[in-house]
């Protein structure tokens, strides 16, 4: 689990600092540990952008295409003051928004994790 401090150098060569990210043990361990140390080389498999309220929509869209361009498993995009989500998958299926939802599920990504959006949206 990573927070805005860490970026990622994705596939594409872009540098981006999610709110959030995670990456499996797996992918993690298969990186040296100088690529561990500076700019891992890889979309996390899931991250989480949170809108805060002088944020544009658009870029923050545009970034999260981006991740779902670069292999990116899972994505949550979080607008509290709208309380809306926009989710991003996998192979670019069509982006997912739902309105005030209560919990969101890290589906076959995060399995078992659920993420409470009550204590966001008030």
């Amino acid at each position: 689990t990573f927070n805005s401090s860490t970026a990622f150098r994705l596939p594409n060569g872009a540098i981006r600092s999610p709110d959030a990210a995670w990456v499996t043990q797996k992918r993690w361990n298969a990186l040296t540990p100088e690529q561990q140390e500076t700019f891992p080389p890889l979309c996390p498999d899931f991250v989480l952008e949170l809108r805060s309220k002088s944020d544009n929509m658009e870029p923050l869209r545009q970034k999260m295409q981006e991740y779902s361009d670069n292999q990116l498993r899972l994505g949550w995009l979080i607008d509290p003051n709208h309380k809306t989500v926009e989710i991003y998958r996998l192979n670019n299926q069509p982006v997912e928004v739902l309105k005030s939802p209560r919990t969101l599920s890290g589906e076959d990504v995060l399995p078992g994790f659920v993420l409470n959006l009550e204590l966001v949206w008030n």
